[in-house]
């Protein structure tokens, strides 16, 4: 017989400042390597592709920890599983402030991986002591701020880096997580488990999962196109993965996801959405920046890190907006129109550069409109789901539209990669400009072609 358990413990602005906080913190410590990754290589001596690698270790972690920290704090709890978390982040964190060469910083970064766990458990944490309505405008406060952090830490690990060490640059938001994540045991309240501890835990579907989820990191990683034989093969064992954890989770008893809510229409059609938007979004995240870079002599603007820094600044702030405004407008208007508003205003974006990038201005506005439309999409997404699925589902149910978003992210780099080499002249190490329009036009057309998607979205009004 289940026991009653008592009704959660309202929590007030401090509490889920607290957890915003924490967004800030992680979403730095997250993005310190990509803008470094030149530095990186040259300070540690590292091959291309062992500078590939390390860019996509954090990337794998995230993917596997992901779904499996959303389960566990939906059996035993959000805050218990958010601080066991947050200790093996910041173990990571110091190991990669101190590691002397690559294998040290590959198992630093490891680690750190697991903080994209944090986002499910902290929307389970905000479901469970927030009303409805103010749950939503509490998840897109926290997934805003975790892509403000993000940017926050792509624009200041460089000058962190030269100006004192690589160790400073992952020393400086690690000590913001550990405090942060001081602030959030102290203020946030213990939420009591949605599951009973002896309903077991499906561990064959949680290792046919992270299988699945490794494999196809590593299918997506940089390079991977120009190695046939070996992408190949990974498509199988992913093929084999995917099949084995369909199977197992037909048939077990409490499985690590349930395929029925997978089904749900609100939990697909949010997955093929965050996936759509996203790869549309990281095509811009990719070209933009190389736009920037390439020679005023061509078509470009010869920027450096520095100026490239500054000009992003602006996407930076508005990323960190749309979280807030995409769950207020959730709230307001229903997930539906807040999807299809952010889905019009990135297809729009991406296709106006595709026609006007002769201008810094032109691709400094192009940039934050996609960072805003993406954010808006992205929360109203995660709104709909978590209010979607029973309570008890929240922290896996998000998790999975998460995942897409990295997936969704890490295809779209693949293929604007592919498009500059596939437009690069013989001979020399510039792409065509036709190649940037090209890649801004597909994903514009693509992402255009979401709305398809959207407009048979339930409307998630609130009740």
């Amino acid at each position: 017989m289940t026991a009653t358990l008592a009704p959660p413990v309202r929590i007030g602005r401090a509490a889920v400042g607290a957890l915003g906080m924490l967004a800030v913190a992680t979403g730095a410590l997250e993005s310190v390597v990509t803008p470094t990754l030149p530095l990186l290589q040259r300070d540690m001596e590292m091959s291309p592709a062992e500078g590939a690698l390390l860019s996509i270790t954090l990337l794998i972690t995230g993917a596997l920890v992901t779904p499996v920290a959303g389960r566990f704090g939906d059996r035993y709890g959000g805050k218990r599983v958010l601080i066991r978390l947050m200790a093996v982040v910041s173990a990571g964190g110091l190991v990669s402030s101190l590691a002397p060469n690559l294998p040290v910083l590959l198992l630093g970064q490891l680690l750190q991986g697991a903080m994209v766990g944090a986002l499910p458990l902290s929307f389970i944490l905000v479901r469970k002591h927030l009303p409805a309505g103010d749950s939503k405008v509490a998840i897109g406060l926290v997934s805003g701020l975790f892509v403000g952090g993000g940017m926050a830490g792509t624009l200041s690990a460089g000058p962190v880096a030269e100006g004192l060490s690589r160790h400073w640059m992952f020393a400086l938001p690690t000590i913001a997580v550990i405090g942060a994540t001081m602030l959030v045991n102290r203020l946030m309240p213990h939420d009591p488990p949605d599951r009973s501890d002896d309903a077991g835990i499906d561990w064959p579907g949680l290792a046919l999962l992270s299988g699945t989820l490794v494999t196809l990191m590593l299918a997506l990683a940089p390079g991977m196109g120009s190695r046939p034989f070996v992408l190949g093969a990974l498509v199988v064992v992913l093929a084999a993965f995917a099949t084995g954890w369909t199977a197992v989770e037909r048939r077990a008893a409490s499985p690590m996801v349930d395929l029925r809510m997978l089904a749900r229409p609100a939990m697909w059609k949010a997955c093929v959405l965050t996936f759509v938007t996203c790869v549309g979004t990281s095509v811009a995240v990719y070209l933009v920046p190389q736009l920037f870079a390439v020679s005023a002599d061509g078509y470009g603007f010869g920027a450096g890190a520095t100026e490239i820094g500054l000009f992003l600044l602006p996407g930076a702030v508005a990323a960190s907006l749309a979280g807030p405004i995409g769950g207020a407008g959730a709230r307001r208007f229903g997930s539906r129109a807040v999807v299809a508003a952010g889905i019009v205003m990135l297809a729009a974006a991406l296709i106006a550069l595709a026609a006007v990038h002769t201008e810094v201005w032109h691709l400094v506005t192009g940039k934050v409109l996609i960072a805003l439309a993406n954010g808006l999409c992205v929360t109203a997404l995660v709104t709909s789901t978590a209010a979607s699925v029973d309570r008890s589902d929240t922290g896996i149910a998000t998790s999975l539209v998460l995942v897409t978003r990295v997936i969704g992210y890490a295809v779209g780099v693949q293929v604007s990669g592919a498009i500059l080499t596939v437009g690069t002249p013989s001979g020399s190490d510039v792409p065509a400009e036709s190649a940037f329009v090209t890649g801004f036009v597909i994903a514009g057309a693509v992402t255009a072609l979401s709305l398809l998607v959207a407009r048979t979205m339930s409307k998630g009004v609130k009740e």
